[in-house]
């Protein structure tokens, strides 16, 4: 008997599907930083100023977002797993599309695309994993920040390496490794196309789903959270490479790769191995409370250091640490908030999340070229510090997190099942 329940209740006992759906996801979030490595170096081949280039950025994050406000609909329409196979073929010819561009608006273009086929896979894989992983949502959820974890490390590691050879080498890398996951979903994941008995969604539930007020209060956080976490991510390498410039060190998209590496690898130990932990010890809200706070401390650090390299990268890496335990946190707090079905809760909270975080690259070029190298990190300090106080100001509706509601298999199938369309509860 006990041969039996312990490896169930394992992290790492996993049905294939779920192991499929997880590599899946990681390739999916390492399109994310991919071209972090090689903005500088498309700049310089397309003759594209560094604003134009953060736009790769906003254009993919700002359709996902938008996209994914829908996903929770589609994927009742025509079943989960089309879905995360449709959206899986987006990303594949998309960013096979990019590496073959010849100008900045083209890959722009091809951007938005893959942004649509991540938001289809991304929001339904969370609700996915969460329902087919064993040992309750909470193992379900450190899976899945794993997965993105591993893909924010790995995917700046392979753009610099790839990106070293040609811009186009990380497009064409990613296009590849997704077929993969395409491949492993399709011969693992057993899911019917369209469960019997399952409630239909209206294409505007997402939006009917923001009445909620505690998935409202995780979304209104989301967004400033994501300013700052984007202003990290897609404006770095611009002031890394001056830091560099300035000591006459030539900083290219290998060690681009390389310090974003370590601050992926951060983010996917914390969130693995220290999230889990820290939200069982001592809650989910004082957690996410220290981390912000943690957080606003390290970009504000920035600001100040923005022209010492050493000091920089330090910084980026260990800001790494920080945001592997608010994204497991924030995650696991947005599954338990509301009692709504979790392909809407996911889709909603992802949405809002990841519009956030395209509205940051769009403006640090232009802030950086108004103010000063140092000024986006200002603002996304300033940002974070705001989603404290959204935090503290309306965290009353938060204030059952971590009393173990939706935690076990049971409230996974309630959740999933039971809720009507539009609920707010």
């Amino acid at each position: 008997m006990t041969k039996n329940t312990q490896p169930s209740n394992s992290l790492l006992h996993q049905p294939k599907s779920v192991w499929a759906i997880a590599f899946a996801c990681m390739v999916s979030f390492m399109g994310i930083g991919l071209v972090d490595p090689i903005l500088p170096a498309i700049s310089r081949d397309l003759e594209a100023t560094a604003s134009q280039t953060m736009l790769l950025f906003t254009s993919y994050l700002f359709i996902t977002g938008l996209a994914m406000f829908f996903t929770s609909w589609v994927s009742t329409l025509i079943g989960v797993k089309q879905t995360l196979l449709g959206g899986l073929v987006l990303i594949v010819a998309f960013a096979a599309l990019a590496g073959a561009s010849g100008s900045i608006n083209q890959i722009l273009a091809y951007r938005a695309g893959w942004g649509l086929g991540n938001a289809l896979f991304i929001s339904t894989a969370l609700a996915a994993i969460v329902g087919a992983a064993s040992g309750g949502s909470r193992q379900a959820i450190v899976l899945y920040e794993a997965a993105l974890g591993v893909g924010m490390a790995v995917g700046p590691l392979l753009g610099g390496v790839l990106g070293s050879l040609s811009w186009r080498g990380p497009f064409f890398g990613t296009a590849t490794l997704m077929a993969i996951g395409l491949i492993a979903i399709l011969a693992f994941l057993s899911l019917p196309d369209k469960p019997a008995g399952q409630l239909k969604i209206s294409p505007w539930a997402s939006f009917a789903a923001l009445r909620n007020p505690a998935l409202r209060t995780m979304a209104i956080t989301a967004v400033l959270y994501n300013f700052g976490f984007f202003v990290l991510l897609a404006y770095s390498p611009y002031p890394l490479e001056a830091a560099a410039a300035t000591q006459g060190i030539e900083f290219g998209a290998a060690e681009l790769g390389w310090v974003f590496f370590g601050w992926g690898l951060s983010l996917a130990i914390t969130s693995v191995l220290v999230a889990p932990l820290l939200t069982r010890r001592f809650g989910l809200r004082p957690i996410m409370f220290v981390a912000l706070s943690l957080l606003g401390l390290l970009l504000a650090s920035m600001a100040v250091f923005h022209t010492q390299l050493r000091a920089l990268i330090a910084l980026i890496v260990v800001a790494g640490l920080v945001l592997g335990i608010l994204n497991t946190a924030l995650t696991e707090a947005v599954m338990e908030a509301t009692e709504l079905p979790r392909n809407v809760a996911s889709s909603t909270y992802s949405g809002v999340r990841f519009l956030g975080g395209a509205i940051a690259p769009a403006v640090a070029g232009p802030i950086a070229a108004a103010m000063g190298a140092g000024a986006p990190y200002w603002f996304g300090a300033a940002a974070v510090f705001a989603s404290i106080l959204v935090l503290g100001l309306l965290g009353g509706h938060l204030s059952h997190l971590g009393a173990g509601a939706h935690t076990g298999p049971e409230g996974i199938a309630a959740a999933d099942t039971v809720a009507p369309t539009g609920s707010t509860r």
